[in-house]
């Protein structure tokens, strides 16, 4: 800093001023100073700044499944904003273990990040949250919601959006309607089938357990679920899946079939317009998702101390093809 403040023929806190992107600056002083950092090469000592004033400027991002579609535009969504905010963010995934989840959440705190972004774990005990929140960690939960509310929430508004896409298969003549899920404890599992099982509520059709299957959804069982249902003496006429990863797998099963019941997704998929018909989804918005429970981070660390909030995210029904036609196909 003192050859800088010497090239650059300002004070040594003017560099500082400067590096710090302080405002109240001249723009004379500014480019001397930059230039001053060009010509010499300069870095600012990151871990000293850091031992010095306890900051990180630093962020962290705590998702499940990292090579997931969603949580892939969430992570990007995220890092915008942090990007924006100047601070870097490191990215976890804990690919449904919650011992997995519990280190990393640990090792995130003692590194001494300002905040976390997590869509938590749903086995096991949590509690760890609460214990990183009160050891200073901000934090915001995303997808699903906080265990107990202790902190700030943006989730999909899972069972409106799923009762008013079943109703629009309904409402193509379908009555047998089947539904595959992820893993049954799920949060948006548990919300997903009651938004299905509401509009089948809605429309007087009865609930029929042997149309529902839930499972991981890359394991093999979905595809064993979808021929067990439709070789069946009364087979579905329609199929809704709950999450892309199911959408893939149940696209992969049909095409080795001569039925093609109608199809709706929940969750976009890249290539989802181009398929013949166009497949129709329940479309998320993660990259909103992860900007709302971002910003909320920020506000947090920045000093906010109002009540824990919930904020809940419209899904939109994209009609592409799949799921318009009737029960005669």
């Amino acid at each position: 800093m003192k050859h800088v403040a010497a090239r650059a023929g300002v004070g040594l806190s003017t560099v500082s001023r400067v590096v710090n992107g302080d405002p109240h600056v001249s723009a004379a002083k500014i480019e001397a100073v930059h230039r001053a950092i060009d010509e010499l090469g300069y870095r600012r000592n990151e871990s000293a700044r850091q031992f010095r004033t306890g900051a990180t400027e630093t962020v962290g991002l705590v998702i499940e499944d990292v090579t997931d579609p969603f949580f892939s535009q969430l992570t990007q969504s995220v890092e915008d904003v942090a990007r924006d905010r100047g601070s870097m963010l490191l990215v976890a995934s804990y690919r449904r273990e919650n011992d997995r989840a519990r280190q990393i959440v640990h090792a995130l705190s003692a590194r001494r990040l300002e905040g976390i972004v997590v869509t938590p774990s749903e086995r096991g005990d949590v509690s760890y949250y609460a214990s990183a929140l009160q050891s200073g960690l901000q934090m915001v939960f995303v997808d699903r919601p906080a265990p107990d509310h202790i902190a700030d929430a943006v989730i999909s508004d899972n069972r409106a959006s799923c009762r008013d896409g079943i109703a629009h298969l309904i409402a193509q003549g379908h009555r047998r309607i089947a539904c595959l899920s992820d893993r049954a404890h799920l949060y948006t599992t548990v919300e997903r089938l009651a938004g299905y099982k509401d509009a089948l509520a809605a429309a007087g059709i009865p609930y029929d357990p042997a149309l529902v299957h839930s499972s991981v959804p890359d394991d093999g069982q979905h595809r064993v679920a979808v021929s067990r249902m439709l070789d069946s003496e009364n087979p579905p006429t329609a199929i809704f899946t709950c999450n892309n990863r199911a959408t893939i797998t149940v696209l992969k099963a049909l095409s080795l079939r001569r039925e093609k019941p109608a199809l709706l997704g929940f969750d976009d998929l890249e290539l989802a317009g181009s398929l013949t018909p166009g497949l129709s989804v329940i479309a998320q918005d993660p990259f909103a998702m992860g900007r709302i429970a971002t910003e909320q981070l920020f506000q947090r660390i920045d000093g906010y101390r109002g009540p824990a909030r919930t904020t809940l995210l419209p899904a939109t029904l994209h009609s592409r093809g799949s799921a318009e036609r009737g029960p005669e196909g």
